[in-house]
């Protein structure tokens, strides 16, 4: 039975590209060379995943942010399994929260549909460029987007309320705009954004990135929208939830089919990451969130510094 299983892994490693090489050996390695019985990975993935669904819930991150590079550093899989399974997770979550976001009118579709649309249609030709590159190169690519990301969790700061200027022609033309309901000031905010077309073009870096990386892009979305573009952040926060559903489909589209999501992987994380996400959202009232952020950070830089030497070959 056992071997039964690290012999569909193996073929279904022959579909990955030609670059992964030995992805299905290297996940047979991990099952059946590590001193561990197969089964105990995914137990080891599920509770590892249920931690991390729990910080990224206090730490106000995307758990698909944290998925790839702590799997990625530090499980035996090949890295194009991680980053199929990072988009599978970035996903089901999204998934989630994507009608309600929408019934309460902090996703707009507006402006997260042209939005998506660019994200979406980059993601894929990250997602083909992610699955060809040699797997040295994608680790310095992933270490130093890594270490970027966690530099920004740095000094990003959100504004609930972004001052707003005259809005562009393209804003106008597209008729981005909305209210919510905001129960703690108990009224009607309404809302419009500008300097459209410099956020259109940042989520054509973005959409590459969340397909090459299989990361999800909930950690680029929101500044960009909200810092940028000056939608408010609950706004900012709930459209990005819901072009993630579109964005990472698309991107996941082409992992699938090249045989690189294996359910021994996807399964346990997304229940990991749902589950975490659970316990974290009742712990978030009595926790302190910012300390879990300076401690997701502090994994986020270790994790990225650990991918890009072992690109380079000093790990």
């Amino acid at each position: 039975m056992i071997q039964g299983l690290l012999d569909s892994i193996n073929n279904i490693g022959m579909t990955v590209s030609s670059n992964a090489g030995g992805t299905g050996e290297a996940v047979a390695a991990a099952a059946g060379n590590s001193g561990l019985d197969w089964w105990m990975w995914p137990l080891i993935l599920f509770a590892t995943t249920f931690v991390m669904g729990i910080a990224a819930v206090l730490a106000g991150v995307g758990g698909g942010v944290l998925f790839v590079p702590i799997v990625g550093s530090f499980f035996p899989f090949h890295l194009d399994f991680v980053r199929g399974a990072g988009l599978i997770v970035a996903l089901s979550g999204a998934l989630a929260a994507g009608p309600g976001l929408l019934k309460a009118n902090l996703a707009n579709l507006r402006l997260a549909l042209p939005v998506a649309l660019i994200a979406s249609t980059f993601s894929i030709v990250g997602a083909f460029l992610g699955l060809a590159l040699p797997v040295p190169i994608l680790k310095i690519c992933l270490g130093i987007t890594i270490t970027l990301i966690a530099l920004l969790f740095i000094f990003s700061k959100n504004s609930e309320y972004p001052t707003v200027g005259e809005r562009d022609s393209l804003t106008k033309k597209l008729e981005i705009s909305g209210s919510y309901w905001e129960p703690s000031y108990n009224k009607k905010i309404d809302w419009t954004v500008w300097r459209t077309p410099q956020g259109f073009l940042l989520f054509i870096i973005i959409g590459l990135v969340a397909g090459m990386f299989g990361l999800g892009a909930g950690w680029a979305n929101v500044p960009v929208l909200n810092l940028l573009m000056g939608a408010p952040l609950k706004v900012a926060v709930g459209s990005s939830k819901f072009l993630l559903s579109i964005t990472d489909t698309s991107a996941a589209w082409i992992y699938l089919n090249k045989g690189a999501v294996l359910p021994i992987i996807a399964v346990p994380s997304v229940l990991g990451i749902m589950l975490g996400s659970l316990v974290g959202v009742k712990l978030l009232a009595i926790a302190k969130p910012k300390a879990v952020r300076y401690l997701v950070i502090a994994i986020l830089l270790f994790a990225g510094i650990r991918s890009l030497l072992e690109g380079l070959g000093w790990g």
